[in-house]
Parts: C-alpha cells; structure tokens; sequence
C-alpha cells in the first residue's frame, strides 16, 4: 500500500475535547484525523465523525501512561503509512481530595499520564511536526495557574502543562511549528465523574461546553497562539492569579474544595 498524505491529526484522548474535535463543521476539520486514546472504545465517540463526510479516524486503544506507548503508537501510524502533522495531547485526569490522604498510587499515576505521558509524546513526535510544519496543541487548565489544595497533585500537573507548553512555543515556533496550551475551566465531560466533582458556585460561571473548548484550541492552534483560555470570564483567572497574593488564591480555592469535600474532607 503506498504511504497516505502526512496530514494527519494525532490526538491524543480519554473523552471531551477530543471526542469534540472531530465533531467541527466538514468546512473546518484538521485533515483525514488518526486517534489515539487512553482508554477510547471501538464503535464509540471519535468513530461518529464519519457521519460528517470527513475521512473515518483510525481508533488505537493504548494505555498512554505505559513506557512502551510512544512506541505502540508509532508502529500502529507506521502500519497505516501515516505521519503526525498535527498533535494533540488531550489524555488525563484529576481526583478530588486531600493529598496524603487519597490513594498514593493512583495520584502517581495521574503524574504518569498528565505529564510523563504528554512529555514522552510532544518529544518523540517534535520531529515529525517540525518536517510537516505542523501544530502541537497540549491541554493545560485554569488549574495551572494557582496551587489547588483538595486537588493538589492534578492542579501540580496542569501547571506542568501549561508551563512546558508555552517553552516548546519558543523552541519549536522558529522551526515553523505551532505550538498552543489551551486552558479550559470546567467542561462537562467524563472528568468530572472520574475526579469524583461536581461544579457549583463561583467554578460554574467559568465553564464552557466541550464544542466551545475544541473550538477555541481548533481556532488558536490555526492562529498560532501560545495560549488560550475559553470564556471571558475565566479569563480573569490568570489575571488574579498574577495581582492577587499567592495566600488569598490558595485560600479561594480552598473555600471551593471545602464545599465539594464537606466537613469531613481533611481541609
């Protein structure tokens, strides 16, 4: 079989943004996409943006967390004759509750999967993008910006995230890569029900719909933005990040953990 076209959009996914991506309108896709996800289903999500008229994305179900990911995943692209133009590292999750007190394994596997699992793939696949002047688009979060007591090892990985990413904007930009963190607050989507959250209160003025978070990565990513965050709103938050004492943000984000958690929580 002859190699296909190297337009291809690896993104890199559990549900949500990812699952949305391949939903935007056929007059505004990445070209003929290939999915990988950490625990995507055959027969279900990306699999219905065939219905669009656009190309139907191959589906790799990996485990990303795992050391040999990078490698599964290149000989799966390599079967299919395909190269990574576009990237999309999107994979994650959180957990609610006090650090010393949630599960140490499951809090070191959300580091492996966050950050290890995204530094191995924006590294093995910098290449790829630089030779096909492609985009790496990284989901950070408004978690990023402030310590978050109650979720502090996944807003510890966010700021990660969102910090590498703006330092590969400077390092592949030159070489012709476009390189995004989009910073989403609250998106309903399987996270919430995995991190045991429920958003309420001040947190729900800063969510947006999963469509609106693709959209805008989408739309910065072809604008070559460093940086997006979607909603007017939340884009306060990295301001009062920057003008608010560290110790008045730590404690508004505890007040909003102590609702979640209850009195019993630990905070």
């Amino acid at each position: 079989m002859p190699p296909q076209q190297p337009d291809r959009l690896l993104d890199l996914f559990h549900h949500g943004h990812g699952f949305r991506a391949h939903r935007q309108p056929p007059s505004r896709p990445f070209p003929a996409p290939a999915v990988s996800g950490r625990r995507a289903v055959a027969g279900h999500g990306p699999h219905g943006a065939a219905a669009t008229g656009r190309p139907r994305p191959h589906v790799v179900v990996l485990d990303l967390a795992q050391p040999d990911a990078v490698a599964h995943l290149r000989a799966a692209l390599a079967e299919r004759g395909a190269v990574a133009k576009y990237l999309v590292n999107n994979a994650g999750f959180g957990l609610l509750g006090v650090a010393t007190s949630l599960d140490h394994g499951e809090q070191l596997a959300m580091i492996d999967l966050n950050v290890k699992a995204l530094t191995a793939l924006s590294l093995a696949f910098a290449d790829d993008l630089v030779a096909q002047q492609g985009g790496l688009l990284n989901v950070g979060s408004l978690a990023g910006f402030v310590p978050g007591p109650g979720m502090a090892v996944y807003y510890a990985t966010k700021a990660f995230v969102n910090s590498f990413s703006e330092a590969l904007w400077r390092e592949l930009g030159p070489k012709g890569v476009a390189v995004t963190v989009l910073c989403p607050g609250p998106v309903p989507t399987g996270f919430q029900a995995r991190a045991g959250v429920t958003v309420s209160g001040l947190q729900s003025i800063l969510t947006v719909t999963a469509a609106d978070a693709a959209k805008a990565g989408y739309d910065a990513l072809m604008g070559r933005r460093r940086m997006v965050v979607p909603g007017r709103l939340a884009n306060l938050v990295p301001l009062f990040a920057r003008v608010l004492p560290r110790r008045t943000m730590i404690a508004l984000i505890a007040s909003t953990q102590i609702r979640r958690l209850g009195p019993g929580g630990g905070l």
